[in-house]
């Protein structure tokens, strides 16, 4: 082989080996892609149901853990100081209120499904929504958003009422979806629209925080853009704590009392959480609020240890230190781990010991030592939820950079059998700023189930400085503008109840007075695009906080559904899904911004049939125009139609906006985005319109609807009108339902709650009723009732069958 030729050989080599080099950096980068926390909701014990309530009572020295509420008799009966066979030495816990309240109607979930829903999975559907809101992320079930579900849920007492031992009369066709686990995930995806995997994990207590590692991989893989993950846990039967009892677990006080010399079990907790997450490359594009970016996972296993349920010290070693390696974090930068921290004589010392093998050696170094706490001291453990309650704490430290206090001098002395002196780990006692002579404010959080099932996560405050470092290939984001903000700002408001509507705006109302311009300006953004819009809406305008507050406190509320009514022709009943297919059509041609749409040229014919009739018609500039208009015309006659100024151009394309958005339109608000603004994730959410559902104890059957004809239908000889049989067909929907509300005639059997259960129910009913047989095709789930009810009453008149009961 020629030199020369030999020469070229080599650098198409070499240029192959760096580009090989460069893919293997890629995908190693993709594999460890940094992740953004930009929305969360929580429901904890102490009614804590906002960022700002759980931050708050942390830096408190209140609890949540009280006694057994009066609406949980079986466990009030289960009960007895001395726990004997079958009995709970237990009365106390962090128990959520309100658990039988629910907003079934905006889920589009009919009473009876609600009556049966697992409260749990009701828990995770309000705070999933929530945190979509908070991240400012629309959620429309049309658009199919690209968003993965991860859920840890472990237990389903609920539907113990359902179905008693001794009484099976309950069981109808919501038993089995309705407290199933795996339709916790699967729920949420089909209540919000969302097309992603969904999985609910239980790994008993460690099953929340095994969700963010599935939910991080998930989005690395770009299985999907946005991931939702939560967990929730109540405590309903005597079951379970008549077990853990029994064994020895629960504290006698129902408290948990991390690494103190007087932990003796721990206390259970109820609540549910969830976080969203998305790479950070991507929110960063997006211009989200980054609450806190998530640096590496990692999973693993107790293997063969001294039993099933027994603590393994070397397998949550290890666990940390790949959560570690996969971050690309040293031991040394990590300042705080929120810990499982049980408060039980055996897992506080192995779960301590495993910490200062991991970071024992760096705290010393460095002369600053390891903080470490639990907030199951303060809320109980939430078991399958108590790695998100962990989450979204250490989410809230990052983002205000202090470390809140993890115990009282009160408490009394940590446990002796943990060597505190030579450990490099501290419990504070009181809150504290994070340690100065840490550069970057790095944490951990760890979650040990009870089937041997390890979970840490490593978790790093949001820092724009720290972008270039975290992704290399992407330039650090510019510094906000500190150009003026014009004004007005548009803010809208939509519920799917006018008192809803009303009671968002009052809120917002006090959240936006006291804003300055460039925030107003990204709260208004974040409102008109992070949003889904309702029927029932007001909009405002306004140049100031102040004068937006005052305005939402007095803007009337429009029914959109009335003022901008949806037109369908319907040819029979041959085509199911013609209104959806409708709406799809309508989506794909948007209105606004499409420019002039004109087919014929009237304006021009126009313009020549006035020529015709010897009107003057001019056009463009024509300086003698307006004299000798102000000749023909007095003061009160001539009168400007559109206020030429351009300074007004602005405020009145916002209002038009305004009056679009409010008579039913829907505007492409994301063109109104001005320079520097961004998605805010610290405004209001939905006002959710709850009441009771709920199986009561002890009688554990639920109100069902008794087979046969559903009543008497008036007439004489089976000659009914046909209005009278359609009120009797509404009639018959609502006993199917157990709505006791009146159904709105504009909405569509799916819309009121309806599914393929409750349809084929109904049908049933029908036909016992009018002693007919109904065709499935005039079913038309997707068709308003007026036109569902109106048609099914038009064929049973039809088949003069009707008969007089």
């Amino acid at each position: 082989m020629e030199l020369e030729q030999l020469r070229h050989l080599m650098e198409e080599q070499l240029r192959l080996s760096r580009t090989l080099k460069t893919r293997v950096a890629e995908l190693e980068g993709a594999r460890r892609a940094p992740l953004a926390v930009v929305g969360l909701g929580l429901r904890l014990p102490g009614g804590l149901s906002t960022p700002e309530a759980y931050w708050d009572f942390l830096n408190s020295d209140h609890t949540a853990i009280g006694p057994i509420p009066a609406d949980r008799p079986g466990l009030r009966a289960a009960y007895d100081p001395a726990g004997g066979p079958g009995k709970s030495y237990v009365d106390q816990a962090g128990f959520l209120t309100g658990i039988a309240d629910f907003d079934a109607g905006f889920f589009g979930i009919s009473n009876r499904e609600a009556e049966a829903l697992d409260p749990q999975q009701r828990l995770l559907l309000e705070t999933a929504w929530e945190a979509m809101e908070r991240a400012g992320i629309a959620v429309r079930r049309a658009d199919r958003l690209d968003t993965g579900v991860f859920v840890g849920i472990m237990g389903a007492e609920y539907s113990q009422r359902l179905a008693p031992a001794t009484d099976k009369s309950g069981i109808d066709p919501y038993f089995g979806t309705s407290g199933g686990l795996c339709f916790a995930a699967g729920r949420i995806s089909y209540a919000l629209g969302l097309a992603g995997p969904a999985l609910s994990v239980d790994t008993a207590c460690s099953s929340s925080l095994v969700a963010l590692h599935l939910a991080a991989q998930a989005l690395r893989r770009e299985e999907c853009r946005y991931a939702i993950v939560g967990g929730a846990n109540l405590v309903l039967s005597a079951d379970l704590m008549v077990s853990l009892c029994q064994s020895g677990a629960l504290a006698p006080d129902g408290r948990t009392k991390a690494f103190r010399a007087d932990a003796d079990g721990y206390g259970r907790g109820e609540g549910a959480g969830v976080l969203v997450l998305m790479t950070l490359e991507r929110a960063l594009r997006e211009e989200r609020t980054v609450l806190a970016v998530v640096r590496g996972t990692a999973v693993n296993s107790d293997g063969a240890s001294s039993g099933l349920t027994v603590p393994s010290g070397p397998a949550q070693q290890q666990v940390i230190q790949a959560a570690l390696q996969e971050g690309g974090v040293r031991p040394d930068e990590v300042g705080y781990v929120e810990a499982h921290g049980t408060g039980t004589r055996l897992g506080d010392p192995l779960e301590t010991g495993a910490l200062q093998a991991v970071f024992g050696a760096a705290a010393g170094a460095r002369g600053v030592p390891l903080a470490i706490g639990s907030v199951k001291s303060r809320i109980g453990h939430l078991e399958a939820a108590s790695g998100i309650a962990s989450l979204v704490k250490l989410v809230l430290m990052l983002r205000a950079g202090r470390i809140p206090a993890a115990r009282s001098v009160a408490d009394g002395p940590l446990n002796p059998l943990i060597p505190w002196a030579d450990n490099h780990l501290t419990v504070p006692d009181r809150g504290t700023p994070w340690p100065a002579a840490l550069p970057h404010r790095i944490a951990g959080v760890s979650a040990f189930g009870l089937s041997g099932t390890n979970a840490h996560a490593v978790l790093e405050a949001f820092d724009p400085q720290r972008v270039a470092a975290l992704l290399p290939h992407r330039a650090a984001p510019a510094a906000p503008a500190n150009a003026a903000v014009p004004a007005p700002h548009l803010v809208t408001v939509s519920a799917k109840d006018p008192s809803a509507v009303r009671q968002l705006a009052l809120t917002l109302a006090s959240r936006l007075a006291g804003l300055g311009a460039a925030e107003l300006s990204s709260a208004s953004h974040t409102l008109r695009t992070g949003r889904a819009a309702f029927p029932y809406r007001l909009a405002v305008l306004g140049d100031t906080g102040a004068e937006l507050a005052r305005h939402l406190r007095a803007a009337p509320i429009t029914d959109a559904s009335a003022a901008f009514p949806q037109v369908r022709l319907h040819w029979g009943p041959d085509a199911p899904g013609t209104s959806a297919a409708a709406d799809r059509l309508a989506a794909a041609f948007p209105l606004l911004g499409a420019g002039d749409q004109r087919t014929d040229p009237t304006p021009d014919r126009l313009a020549r049939m006035l020529t015709l009739l010897g009107v003057a018609v001019r056009t463009g500039a024509d300086p003698g125009l307006p004299a000798g208009v102000a000749r023909l015309c007095w003061d009160d006659q001539a009168h400007p139609l559109l206020d030429g100024d351009p300074e007004q151009a602005p405020r009145l394309l916002l209002a038009a906006l305004s009056a679009l958005f409010q008579a039913g339109g829907d505007p492409r608000f994301d063109a109104l985005r001005r320079p520097g603004d961004r998605i805010v994730a610290d405004l209001p959410v939905y006002p959710f319109q709850r009441r009771r559902f709920w199986v009561d104890e002890p009688d554990l059957t639920p109100t069902t609807v008794a087979a046969g004809p559903s009543g008497a239908v008036a007439g004489v000889d089976g000659g009914l009108s046909h209005d009278e049989v359609t009120d009797s067909l509404m009639a018959e929907l609502r006993e199917v339902l157990h709505a006791e509300e009146e159904l709105d005639p504009r909405q569509s059997f799916l819309e009121i709650g309806g599914d393929s259960f409750t349809a084929m129910l109904f049908v049933k009913g029908v036909e016992q009723r009018f002693n007919t047989t109904v065709p499935l095709e005039l079913m038309d789930m997707d068709a308003p009732l007026a036109s569902l009810l109106g048609c099914l009453a038009t064929d049973i008149v039809g088949a003069g069958r009707l008969v007089a009961r």
